[in-house]
């Protein structure tokens, strides 16, 4: 039981801990990010001010873009210095919602395991060891979300001060939604295990029940790594799932990292189909190019395309079908072709009974010669 309390207090501490590794003000590491962000603001806004002057002959246009710049290149200077603060407070609220809804509240998951422990109906040795390699494989999928989302929050939050200067070319703030969703995405990650908590109260009250719900809320984990942290969730969720695979030929476990983790196919840019994502290094180029959409550049976008490794996979996926697809083809044709008198088919008609005349060899009718 003191293992399991441990384990349970270690998963809350990975999930969402106490202190993010981003700075909270104008550290050594967010400072020249920042210094670096507001000059590149007050360029962009001089900048402004240099074509506005030399525009001025269009009026009022020109002279509303440049009041609109002033604006925004004040929000964005001001703006820089308040987002390390912002993310602290935000992680110090997320770390106390989590604690509070799993542990105060009885129909959380981890509060139905302890009382479980005390007073479930196989709290026995055997079910206690369910629950304990349970919680030990929920610990290292923790450990993975916790890695994955403290370097990533630093990513952002150092990437605040060069995309907020985009807004000081006249409020283009696409670029600004585009990383506020991607940051706020990273930090709600592991509020994916209250979408179990509905079934908590009806399937408690067991052991073996509470680790099942546990590997639930591991895959949930999972999926929601490989779908809402960019750039390394794929490849790391594909990663466990080979190596899970690798390691284990029972169809249940097999079947559970399938569910967690989906075959997908990799794509080099625009999605095209269902079930594709993005290569990182392409997501990454597509979140760049918004960014110096922002500040004026264009950048050539090259035509959607499935890696070689992926589209090597699709194809040995869906060669049976194609095969399938290609006989039903055949058939159709072969059905549609009039059939001619040199034929197998032909030939094996008119063997079996009277013979057919051709209509081109026939003599014409009408009234014969006397």
């Amino acid at each position: 039981m003191d293992l399991a309390e441990f384990l349970i207090d270690q998963i809350s501490a990975f999930l969402v801990p106490e202190k993010a590794w981003a700075p909270r003000d104008a550290s050594g590491l967010y400072q020249p990010f920042m210094w670096l962000g507001q000059h590149l603001a007050v360029a962009i806004f001089m900048a402004v001010v240099v074509v506005c002057a030399l525009t001025a002959w269009q009026g009022v246009p020109r002279m509303r873009q440049m009041g609109v710049s002033t604006g925004w290149t004040l929000a964005a200077v001001a703006g820089m210095a308040s987002v390390p603060a912002v993310v602290a407070l935000l992680n110090e609220a997320l770390s106390s919602a989590f604690k509070t809804a799993f542990n105060a509240d009885e129909a959380s998951l981890f509060a139905t395991i302890r009382e479980d422990l005390k007073t479930g109906a196989d709290a026995n040795p055997l079910g206690i060891l369910i629950i304990v390699s349970a919680l030990v494989v929920a610990l290292a999928v923790a450990a993975l979300v916790f890695m994955t989302r403290q370097p990533a929050i630093v990513v952002f939050v150092c990437m605040a001060p060069l995309v907020l200067a985009s807004l000081a070319r006249g409020g283009d703030a696409t670029a600004v939604r585009r990383w506020a969703m991607r940051l706020l995405g990273v930090m709600f990650a592991p509020f994916a295990l209250l979408l179990i908590s509905p079934f908590v109260k009806g399937f408690g009250g067991a052991l073996v029940m509470d680790a099942v719900l546990l590997v639930v809320a591991d895959v949930l984990m999972l999926r929601m790594i490989f779908h809402g942290i960019p750039y390394v969730g794929p490849r790391v969720a594909g990663a466990a799932r080979t190596l899970v695979e690798r390691q284990t030929t029972n169809p249940v476990v097999r079947g559970v990292v399938r569910a967690g983790v989906p075959d997908v196919y990799e794509q080099e840019n625009t999605p095209r189909g269902p079930r594709t994502v993005d290569t990182p290094g392409r997501a990454m180029s597509q979140d760049g190019g918004v960014l110096l959409a922002a500040y004026g550049v264009k950048r050539p976008s090259r035509p959607g395309r499935l890696t070689t490794a992926s589209a090597m996979a699709r194809v040995a996926h869906d060669a049976e079908r194609t095969e399938q697809i290609r006989q039903a083809r055949g058939q159709a044709r072969a059905a549609m072709r009039p059939a001619s008198p040199n034929s197998p088919a032909a030939t094996a008609v008119n063997q079996g009974g009277a013979r057919t005349p051709n209509p081109r060899s026939a003599p014409p009718s009408g009234p014969s010669n006397p």
